[in-house]
């Protein structure tokens, strides 16, 4: 009895483990799934932030290495990227394309000389102005058909490099019958240069010429600015030769220059020994402001009574050259003169 009790014990308490045993042999292969995920997804996860080092890595040695290959930040994004400030790698841009389009139009330090060169225009050899007046209308017909070129000769003579205009200022009832003269004349002939500045009258000569060399200059940029007055006949082929030998010259004042004392007495004695009578008349050239002059003649650009005056102490005060060639004397008896009186 007691044996077969042992074994009834024994099988009871075996039937009564089947259950959690069963149950213990099922879960097992779950949890082993679960682990087999959770292992592959940290695999995975791994290999994927590996990948993605490599990558970044391999793209900036890259970047590196070539230079010339890879592409070329600009100005601009290298700030955006550092600093994150476009509006001031806008403005370097901006600047860059300055830069660029000075470049390719010569603003450049070394290519300076070449784009000045290269658009500069062949210096003239002389502009010559002819002084004249509202009254002067023949004398400028009879220039027009003797020594001074007209129409297409002129234009063709201007391309050679002499320039010749008719100098004359404006009236002093502006846009009196005597503007309308000389603009009509000019309209046909083109050969004026007008003097919008100036008011033409005989008191006024001395401020003519500053104002003729002053538009010459400005219009014209050549080696020598020529003053004619309306009663000269010029040789002008004789004229220009004589220039073109004194071409590349600097600071040259050429003439017929006239020197001695500065006339100060306004009249002057001349005795008839025949009747014994006194007359007085003017002298020519009597300057009433000889003063100015003083002991050193240093008055720079001050007007005197002759335009010639003037322009003679203007040049002492340019520390100029003096030339005093006796072929520019219109009154002499010498053979190769360029001049006449008309």
């Amino acid at each position: 009895m007691g044996t077969l009790a042992s074994a009834m014990r024994r099988e009871n308490h075996r039937r009564s483990k089947a259950p959690s045993s069963a149950l213990a042999s099922g879960t097992v292969p779950l949890v082993m799934t679960f682990l087999s995920c959770l292992a592959w997804l940290y695999v995975a996860g791994r290999l994927w932030q590996d990948a993605q080092t490599r990558a970044i890595l391999s793209a900036g040695l890259h970047e590196k290495s070539s230079g010339s290959v890879s592409k070329v930040l600009s100005v601009e994004d290298k700030l955006i990227r550092n600093l994150g400030c476009k509006a001031i790698g806008g403005k370097v841009v901006e600047a860059e394309m300055d830069l660029a389009r000075a470049k390719t139009e010569g603003y450049l330090w070394e290519n300076r000389t070449a784009a000045v060169d290269s658009g500069k225009k062949q210096k003239l050899l002389a502009v010559i102005g002819v002084y004249t007046g509202f009254g002067s209308h023949r004398k400028r017909n009879v220039f027009r058909g003797s020594w001074m070129p007209r129409g297409d000769a002129l234009k063709k003579l201007e391309e050679k490099g002499v320039v010749i205009r008719f100098v004359i200022g404006r009236s002093a009832n502006r846009g009196d019958s005597l503007d309308r003269n000389i603009d009509d004349e000019n309209q046909q002939t083109k050969d004026f240069l007008l003097l919008e500045s100036h008011e033409e009258v005989t008191e006024e000569l001395p401020s003519k010429a500053k104002f003729f060399f002053s538009a010459a200059v400005d219009t014209w940029e050549a080696e020598f600015y020529v003053k004619v007055e309306d009663n000269i006949n010029l040789d002008l082929a004789g004229l220009i030769e004589m220039l073109e030998g004194r071409r590349g010259s600097q600071g040259l004042y050429m003439g017929c220059m006239k020197s001695g004392v500065v006339i100060s007495e306004k009249l002057r004695a001349r005795v008839n020994l025949t009747r014994v009578r006194l007359t007085l008349g003017y002298r020519q050239w009597y300057e009433p402001d000889w003063w100015k002059f003083g002991d050193s003649n240093t008055a720079s650009l001050q007007s005197y009574a002759h335009d010639d005056i003037s322009v003679g102490s203007w040049m002492m005060g340019l520390n100029a050259t003096y030339v005093d060639d006796d072929r520019l004397c219109c009154s002499s008896s010498r053979q190769e003169k360029v001049c006449s009186n008309a």
